[in-house]
């Protein structure tokens, strides 16, 4: 009767285990979905070559040093992302300060990101995510 009494006891705990893992957050997958730091990185850089050509936002990029803004935001990105990155530079509000965004502007931007992740193959999926991430900055980047 003991060696019974052990079982139910050893099955009671790997039932509560195994439920207790069940309710455990799956690990952020966005990072690895976005292609981890090199990934974003292209990302990032495909989105830059295609503001440069867009009319609506082109002229405030003028003058910014491109290394340093595609550094900033892939880190920036790496970080949202759940990625081992440290995003160390001026926050949304102090970085768009004056700037004047209209929502044209910023939804232009938003396109050029959208654009970089399809040509790099990222999935609708794994773009909703990151945008539902972005989201929460618009209110700081328009300077609302």
């Amino acid at each position: 009767m003991t060696s019974f009494k052990h079982l139910m006891v050893m099955a009671v705990l790997l039932f509560a285990v195994g439920c207790q893992s069940l309710n455990q957050p799956e690990p952020d997958s966005l990072y690895e979905d976005l292609g981890q730091r090199a990934g974003i990185a292209q990302i990032i850089e495909d989105m830059l070559y295609g503001v440069v050509d867009d009319t609506r936002i082109a002229f405030q990029f003028k003058g910014v040093d491109i290394v340093e803004l595609h550094q900033g935001l892939t880190d920036h990105i790496c970080q949202l992302s759940g990625g081992p990155c440290t995003y160390s530079g001026r926050d949304m509000r102090e970085a768009h300060k004056d700037m004047n965004i209209t929502a044209t502007q910023f939804n232009a931007l938003t396109e050029n990101l959208i654009l970089a992740m399809e040509k790099n193959r990222i999935s609708t999926s794994a773009q909703n995510r990151l945008l539902a991430r972005l989201a929460p900055l618009h209110s700081e980047v328009r300077n609302l």
